[in-house]
């Protein structure tokens, strides 16, 4: 039942050439910056990375996208990276950009077991090309396919050796939801308990979803942009 390995590149080690992966986070809001880095290191290739954005030119997914290891990219929010703006414009990397709210909920559904959904979101936009439109109640509704993946890299604030996971305020994000939408699921935490330490009603994604847990070594934590108002005389 211990899910603890000792590194991140341990953490990492069956994710392979072509890999589908999910990456929580929320502009770099609750990103697993360890197991981003391990994936840096490793060097596979050809990836297909779920995310609601791509981080920044240097950080986040950023760095995948500068070293060239992600081919096709499904996300809702582009900006902030002017690499990524680079990729797609000069055809290197393949973009599916999906509504937020589509995007999660087809996330959702990957991990629910449902297949597909109709949303009236898109409809008679580029969203709808190519996808099945059908009326309900006099309203048109566009199919979307549900999102799974072979791997999800998540971020947690505190975890049992068992898997039981807790987020941090907003930093739980997408994190959950991608946590049971893929076959394998290997999380960050900044903070390790053993069994029995944790409120049961305090847990947030149960450790059934939970295949393997590391530690943190150092986190940033960085802000995409900074922001602050003049101090008030």
């Amino acid at each position: 039942m211990n899910k603890v390995v000792a590194s991140a590149e341990e953490a990492v080690r069956d994710i392979t050439d072509g890999s589908t992966l999910m990456v929580g986070g929320f502009g770099l809001c609750g990103i697993p910056e360890n197991l981003i880095e391990a994936l840096v290191r490793k060097g596979v290739t050809n990836l297909t990375t779920i995310s609601n954005n791509a981080g920044v030119d240097d950080f986040g997914l950023g760095k995948l996208l500068a070293t060239g290891q992600i081919k096709k990219h499904i996300g809702s929010y582009v900006g902030e990276n002017k690499l990524f703006e680079r990729l797609v414009l000069s055809g290197q990397l393949e973009l599916e950009l999906n509504p937020q709210g589509t995007l999660a909920e087809r996330i959702r559904a990957g991990g629910a077991g449902i297949p597909a959904f109709f949303t009236p979101t898109g409809v008679g936009t580029v969203v709808a090309e190519g996808k099945e439109v059908r009326e309900f109640d006099g309203r048109p509704y566009v199919m979307e396919r549900a999102l799974r993946a072979d791997f999800a890299l998540i971020k947690a604030w505190r975890a049992d050796r068992w898997g039981n996971l807790v987020f941090r305020k907003t930093t739980r994000n997408f994190n959950p939801m991608m946590a049971t939408a893929a076959k394998v699921t290997i999380v960050e935490v900044e903070e390790l308990v053993e069994p029995g330490e944790l409120n049961p009603d305090h847990v947030h994604l149960p450790s059934i979803y939970v295949k393997r847990i590391v530690l943190a070594k150092e986190q940033q934590k960085r802000i995409e942009k900074r922001t602050v108002r003049k101090r008030a005389s």
